[in-house]
């Protein structure tokens, strides 16, 4: 008789969870059902410790298996908290996370105050991902510092579908030195489905290696002009030495409508070994 073979070695550690399913979102698109079985099938992949939670709307809550952790994308604010509460309570559903962006831009420190208001009256537990649009000015600085108080997270906007309206290197570098400033977790959205920064048709696009380096840099005393550097290189092999398990103690995951992609990048640069 054989002997049994040895499990695979679990994937990195510094790499598990960093990147969330948002595959139902632009420029994907996927149907739910689709992304929802190809979600659940992923648990037999050598790498399905790169995934972290799968990322729905509110709208598409109801139909969100309670056996996925879903983070949740809020479509009309505040005023949502309570109903996907009272869902994911009927339906068991495991809450990862809670997305929610401010819609008042005239008063952004209020509208975090009434996130935060509805998010303690729904008495749900799950980390709430504030995101603040715009460059950071005083009013934005203002936002994050109620983020702060209150205990939730940043959500940090990368791309978009409209390359014009991508913020450059020296914004991503100005956000993420606030977020370090005040020592608060943030994830990313939207673009970072290469590790390396790029020149897609129509403009740059961000690298979540990139990003991690950046962390890393103002983490360790860097400056945002340094920070910014590093968010315009375009050399993989200049960011490979990056600290990734001490970046993502901020930088905790990024949506993305491919997981594959950032997969395929990782091991091109020799940071996962495929077995």
């Amino acid at each position: 008789m054989s002997p049994t073979p040895p499990p695979p070695d679990p994937f990195p550690a510094a790499w598990q969870g960093l990147v969330d399913d948002a595959a139902i979102f632009p420029p994907g698109n996927a149907d739910l059902p689709d992304a929802l079985t190809a979600y659940e099938a992923r648990d037999a992949e050598w790498w399905a410790g790169l995934v972290g939670s799968f990322v729905a709307r509110d709208t598409d809550l109801g139909s969100v298996p309670a056996g996925v952790p879903v983070s949740v994308v809020l479509t009309s604010g505040a005023g949502a908290v309570e109903g996907v509460a009272s869902l994911a309570a009927r339906k068991g559903l495991t809450l990862a996370g809670l997305e929610v962006a401010v819609r008042d831009a005239d008063d952004p420190v209020g509208n975090v105050r009434r996130i935060d208001a509805a998010v303690r009256a729904a008495e749900l537990e799950a980390p709430v991902f504030v995101e603040v649009p715009g460059p950071a000015t005083a009013q934005w600085l203002a936002a994050a510092d109620e983020v702060a108080a209150c205990d939730h997270r940043l959500k940090l906007r990368l791309g978009h579908v409209d390359h014009d309206l991508i913020p450059d290197s020296a914004t991503v570098a100005a956000w993420v030195d606030a977020a370090l400033d005040r020592e608060v977790r943030f994830k990313a959205t939207a673009g970072l489905h290469r590790a390396v920064r790029h020149e897609p048709e129509g403009g740059g696009a961000h690298g979540f290696l990139n990003v991690l380096a950046a962390t890393a840099t103002l983490w360790d005393g860097g400056t945002t002009d340094e920070a910014a550097e590093v968010l315009e290189q375009r050399e993989g092999s200049a960011l490979t030495a990056v600290d990734v398990a001490a970046a993502r103690r901020w930088f905790t995951s990024f949506g993305s409508c491919s997981v594959t992609e950032p997969l395929d990048d990782l091991i091109s640069l020799g940071l996962v070994e495929k077995p």
